[in-house]
């Protein structure tokens, strides 16, 4: 059986900042602490919720739901999360993916290299109307 959660926790639309390839602060802070909810207590990472940074980082559940389910299999199994991947780009997307079981690695450090393309501005009247849909439904929901 394959389970793959795969990653982004901290993955927030309204805020893409197109030229950055760092992470901002509060999406720093709350990838750091779901780093280490998953690689030492998982069982515990619902907590998340809690953290000043949430409502930044984890505006929709779509990238927390996963989360949980790796949290859950691996506090099941008496184990923690190992790293795969990590790094950040557009300021607002962590990159953060774990495993269970496939080996403790060193992850990369290095910010993620620039994208190959660029947005091109046609569509960001179309990223636009998505974000206000987005916002549309979460008010609605």
């Amino acid at each position: 059986m394959l389970i793959i959660g795969s990653g982004n926790v901290v993955h927030n639309l309204h805020r893409v900042d197109w030229n950055s390839r760092r992470g901002f602060d509060w999406a720093r802070r709350f990838d750091d602490a779901a780093r280490d909810q998953l690689t030492n207590s998982p069982g515990t990472s619902v907590d998340l919720r809690h953290h000043v940074d949430f409502a930044h980082a984890v505006p929709t559940p779509d990238h927390f739901i996963p989360l949980l389910y790796v949290a859950g299999l691996a506090d099941a199994a008496g184990s923690n999360a190992d790293v795969l991947t990590e790094g950040y780009t557009y300021g607002s997307l962590s990159m953060t993916s774990y495993t269970l079981g496939a080996g403790r690695r060193t992850p990369p450090t290095q910010v993620l290299p620039p994208p190959r393309f660029q947005i091109p501005t046609s569509c960001r009247p179309t990223t636009q109307y998505l974000r206000s849909a987005m916002r549309k439904d979460q008010l609605d929901g």
